[in-house]
């Protein structure tokens, strides 16, 4: 099984000699949040209790100068490879102790395990915006050195628009570094033609097939007394200081096919190239033509970051092969591993989130049909009862994600835990019911608890669902509810679905041991709760 996807600090992930040997991966992307002032993902701690300088980035976008990036600079000085310590050193010196400071640290102890884990062969592509790219790029030609550096590649990701006082903002950065210069895999890719250019170059056009076609010489400058050399259909090549760029025989292949073009007499023949026949223009460093996800196309998840298929597909076919391992550290919602699974690569995606993690399994089982543990490893998620304990004990927050997502529920304000007042619902599932006209949204209430529990929650849940006027509630407890929540849980009666013509429990109990047995929620069967992702054929 060799696709996988890991819940935690891709830095920890990553030293792991167990989950990462040396030069065990062909390609790597990776999209490391900085600076966009947006939150994107909920985070705490780790599943180890400690607090991790990459989740508060991933949480607030916002790096900080504080004890986590101070030890990783000390140890980067002492232990990280030579070039990178001396960069790291003229930049503390440069830049001082701030929140560029701290990102540039904690992405140098990542870059040199991704360096490490990259095969001779292979590539790497850091996306980033201006912000910092200029930064990255020297902590990059730190641990890869200048000569691997092979491109900046800008992608424009939005249209124009007015920005206050400065040219607007389009584009962002991609760095292109590989692990040797001198082998590495390259896939040629090409553009399409833009309009002008066909027009002005292939303005023949066949009367009979309207293919468009542009002349090209058949003739090279310079004597040749080999075959290109001889006499053909009467011209005598080397009287004109010049030879064929095809034997004799060949020529003729060429002309009973129809391409080689006769102009009127006097005049050279020349060779038809077929607009249809050309690859397109090879790929360049300016990408504007894969447009950024549509607030209405199929693709979009809702995801804040996320990019188009289209554009890691490029990268993909571009710098890997068939059968070759991709590596996404920072995963996000998933769309590197979706577009190496699409190409038929094997995959390997990190991300610090049970939010992240669990979004990816949707998306893999929407899009191909993919089960997790069936079709592909999860490690770092609770598989056991012991584990689910111990992830509450150490942080309850990302419990009540990793809870929420065994049911496949929205955590409420997308992820956003914060500390306060709930109003007692930690998920929702949406709904369609009714018949013909009368069908309307309904909606599953979620709730979390992995402390002590009693009747008081289950009578507290029956007066959320009230209030709220949703269909169904469910608590889902770590610990076995006693004699007493399950007779609360009964007395509150049923909801009759008139779709689906039968009733469901009003409040339901779902412990974690259960749930990892694959209990579920019995409730209507046509619901999402996460925008569905496209299914590939």
């Amino acid at each position: 099984m060799p696709n996988k996807l890991y819940y935690g600090d891709n830095f920890d992930i990553l030293r792991n000699r167990d989950y990462f040997s040396d030069e065990c991966v062909d390609l790597i992307y990776l999209d490391p949040p900085f600076n966009s002032n947006r939150d994107y993902n909920v985070l705490f701690s780790d599943e180890s209790g400690f607090e991790s300088e990459a989740q508060i980035t991933a949480f607030k976008d916002t790096w900080h100068w504080g004890q986590p990036a101070d030890d990783t600079y000390r140890d980067l000085i002492i232990n990280g490879p030579e070039h990178v310590s001396t960069a790291m050193r003229a930049m503390y010196t440069l830049i001082g102790t701030n929140q560029m400071m701290a990102y540039l640290v904690m992405m140098a102890a990542r870059l040199v395990e991704l360096h490490r884990v990259l095969k001779p062969t292979g590539s790497l592509y850091l996306h980033c915006d201006p912000t910092a790219s200029h930064y990255l790029k020297m902590v990059l030609d730190a641990a890869f050195r200048p000569e691997n550096f092979l491109a900046e590649i800008i992608w424009k990701r939005t249209s124009a628009h007015s920005s206050a006082r400065r040219p607007g903002p389009v584009h962002d950065v991609i760095l292109m570094y590989v692990k040797s210069r001198d082998n590495y895999t390259w896939n040629q890719q090409y553009t399409p033609y833009d309009r002008e250019y066909v027009e002005n170059y292939y303005r023949h056009i066949e009367e009979d097939t309207d293919r468009r076609f542009t002349l090209s010489d058949l003739t090279g400058a310079g004597v040749r007394y080999g075959e290109t050399g001889k006499e053909w259909r009467g011209i005598d090549i080397t009287a004109k200081g010049r030879h064929w760029m095809y034997p004799p025989d060949e020529l003729e292949r060429l002309d009973k096919e129809g391409r080689i073009y006769w102009p009127e007499q006097g005049e050279m023949p020349r060779y038809k190239r077929y607009l249809d026949e050309m690859e397109g223009v090879p790929l360049q460093d300016v990408w504007d033509d894969i447009k950024p996800i549509g607030a209405r196309a199929k693709e979009r998840l809702g995801y804040p970051t996320q990019k188009p298929v289209t554009l890691l597909e490029r990268i993909i076919e571009a710098s890997s092969n068939p059968g070759d391992v991709v590596l996404d550290p920072f995963c996000g919602c998933g769309t590197a591993i979706v577009a190496a699974h699409k190409l038929d690569r094997d995959w390997i995606g990190i991300d610090i989130t049970h939010l992240s993690v669990a979004l990816m399994k949707y998306r893999l089982r929407d899009m191909f049909g993919l089960q997790a543990k069936k079709d592909y490893e999860v490690i770092g998620e609770p598989t056991t009862l012991a584990g689910a304990q111990q992830l509450a004990q150490d942080n309850r927050f990302q419990f009540q994600f990793w809870a929420t997502s065994l049911v496949e529920a929205k955590p409420i304000g997308n992820g956003e835990a914060k500390k306060g007042k709930d109003r007692g619902i930690d998920g929702v599932i949406n709904f369609f019911d009714g018949i013909g006209r009368n069908l309307q949204v309904q909606r599953v209430l979620i709730q979390v608890k992995s402390g002590k529990v009693g009747v008081r929650d289950i009578r507290d849940l029956v007066g959320t669902v009230e209030r709220e006027e949703a269909a169904i509630g469910v608590f889902i407890t770590l610990n076995k509810p006693t004699r007493g929540m399950v007779a609360e849980a009964l007395s509150a009666g049923y909801y009759d679905s008139p779709a689906w013509g039968r009733q469901y429990r009003k409040i339901q109990i779902l412990t974690i041991e259960e749930l990892l047995k694959d209990a579920s929620i019995d409730m209507p069967p046509q619901h999402g709760t996460f925008k569905q992702a496209e299914r590939v054929k």
